[in-house]
């Protein structure tokens, strides 16, 4: 695996920067790779801007920061907005269709979509759209197994919030799973 810079993007309080600790949790401790972060927030911290810079790697980093993401995931309007046009031409934009409209995208990029805060309304808890959106990252970009995934997940929320979780993981991934074509 070459190094891979994803951004994980939307506003202060959707948990942006819990997922970026999860994916690169997962692909740390649960699957064996390299990982580093590194979180942004606007100045207003709930409600602003948010981003977390991942990158993934089977071999040592030595730039921890994301220059041209291969992957960005927007959880808002505003992120998907201010983000796009770093996306590296050929790479993946995910979305939270309840949430953004989509425009130009960089040339060859794939696109895929989920109404992830409307499936956590569904399962009671809004704050879980974060999680659904991990699931939904599992499935379509394969870049961290969904087993290492489901651990980093139950090993990183409340254990009373283990439970509501994992579904709102699995029913990410199994909507991810619906659009991804077996490779």
């Amino acid at each position: 695996m070459e190094q891979l810079e994803i951004r994980v993007s939307g506003f202060g309080g959707q948990g942006i920067i819990l997922a970026g600790f999860i994916i690169g949790k997962a692909a740390s401790i649960f699957d064996g790779k390299e990982a580093t972060m590194a979180q942004a927030y606007g100045p207003e911290a709930r409600g602003s801007a948010c981003s977390s810079q991942v990158i993934i790697s089977d071999a040592a980093i030595y730039f921890p920061y994301v220059t041209e993401p291969a992957l960005l995931v927007a959880m808002s309007q505003e992120a998907y907005d201010k983000f796009v046009g770093e996306v590296k031409p050929g790479g993946m934009v995910l979305i939270d269709e309840t949430l953004v409209k989509t425009g130009a995208l960089p040339e060859g990029t794939l696109l895929y979509t989920i109404p992830a805060t409307r499936i956590a309304e569904e399962l009671g808890r809004k704050i879980v759209a974060n999680i659904v959106m991990l699931g939904f990252f599992a499935a379509c970009s394969g870049v961290v197994g969904p087993e290492a995934m489901r651990s980093a997940v139950a090993d990183s929320v409340p254990a009373a919030a283990v439970e509501l979780n994992m579904t709102a993981f699995d029913r990410g991934y199994e909507h991810g799973e619906k659009q991804v074509k077996p490779q």
